[in-house]
């Protein structure tokens, strides 16, 4: 349709009130916003581009409209099912649902989904001398204790999973009472993760506990810091049979609980959570697409010292000048025991094994943490 075209306007067509006239040769609609477009029209023209006529003496001279430039057929127009044909598969087994997809199912008029029964994690740290946080105040914590800070860290690392965490509190340094809370985790839980008492000191029994009900896959790992830890699996109580009844589990998945094993020293146990057991437990979640740690190259603002046989991971502090480079500083002191510095770090910075000392402005992979991005 050509520019100066006149047309007659027989009425209007409204989000959820459709025009439910007919339009002929050289007439029009005024449509809105969402509204059903009548099926004798072939295009929409924005307001914009169109003006009502006037006679000489300024008013308006009834419902003629003139348009101001050319329009093109199927202009504007959104076509029913345009995106979606029937039959087609909009979202693959193992999608996590995020907030994106929600227009998308909304649309749609998906109310509910099926989804995978989330994983059952359980969680325990271990040693006589830890106190739950919250059991008492810190002036009155005894010289010889300290609060777990572990299990509050590894429930908010894991807490964007989807998976149901279960506390089951702190172990004391007992063989027995060590050896029945792992047989009960395992029991009601798909994985266990601990904190502390992995090492091989005379009252650290867990090793021992798992080798009782379990299996050691994994001892130690050329990881800094995190270098004791331990991946095994746990035997789950297998159901008394019923008479008759000859069926046998077997050694599938079901009949076993995963194990992971971190270190205490609550450096070892963040980087070692972050790095080792999330990224276990969205496979484990069958997450077709895991959300993987961001990798970014910076340069080094200072000479980083470090010994070659193990990979490091130091906690640093990244930022991006206006140019768009980043540049990476270390966050204090890099001892195990220090989480003061790691509250004011934003990433750790990926050392390679057979690295030794790195110098200023040398670049690096950093690994910012997501929830600073």
């Amino acid at each position: 349709m050509s520019a100066h075209t006149s047309l007659i306007l027989v009425g209007e067509s409204k989000a959820g009130q459709p025009f439910t006239g007919s339009v002929g040769s050289g007439e029009a609609i005024r449509i809105f916003t969402g509204a059903v477009v009548p099926s004798d029209c072939n295009t929409v023209e924005m307001q914009e581009n169109v003006e009502r006529l006037k006679s000489s003496d300024g008013n308006y001279t009834g419902p003629t409209i003139r348009l101001s430039q050319a329009v093109n057929v199927n202009a504007n127009i959104r076509k029913q099912g345009e995106e979606v044909s029937r039959g087609e598969t909009l979202l693959t087994m193992g999608t996590l649902i995020r907030p994106h997809h929600l227009p998308l199912l909304a649309s749609l008029g998906f109310s509910e989904l099926s989804v995978y029964t989330p994983l059952k994690v359980g969680l325990i740290a271990s040693g006589d001398e830890l106190v739950a946080v919250g059991d008492m105040m810190a002036d009155d914590l005894p010289s010889q204790a300290i609060f777990n800070s572990n299990t509050p860290t590894l429930k908010g690392l894991l807490a964007e999973l989807p998976v149901e965490i279960i506390d089951y509190g702190i172990l004391p340094d007992d063989f027995e009472q060590t050896k029945a809370m792992l047989s009960q985790m395992a029991s009601e839980c798909d994985v266990v993760v601990s904190s502390a008492g992995v090492s091989v000191g005379e009252h650290d029994y867990l090793i021992q506990a798992i080798e009782a009900i379990g299996k050691i896959n994994h001892y130690k790992i050329a990881m800094k810091p995190g270098k004791p830890l331990v991946f095994g699996s746990l035997s789950k109580s297998k159901p008394k049979l019923n008479e008759g009844d000859h069926s046998d589990s077997g050694d599938n998945i079901n009949s076993q609980a995963l194990y992971f094993g971190l270190p205490g020293n609550p450096l070892s146990t963040f980087v070692g959570g972050m790095l080792i057991v999330k990224p276990a437990l969205w496979q484990l979640a069958k997450a077709n697409h895991p959300p993987k740690p961001a990798r970014i190259q910076a340069t080094l603002t200072q000479d980083i010292s470090k010994r070659a046989g193990r990979r490091d991971f130091q906690r640093g502090v990244i930022s991006q000048d206006e140019s768009g480079l980043w540049t990476v500083a270390l966050a204090g002191k890099q001892d195990s025991h220090r989480i003061k510095q790691l509250s004011g770090a934003n990433c750790l910075i990926d050392l390679p094994e057979d690295s030794g000392d790195i110098a200023s402005g040398e670049q690096v992979w950093v690994l910012p943490f997501g929830w600073m991005i």
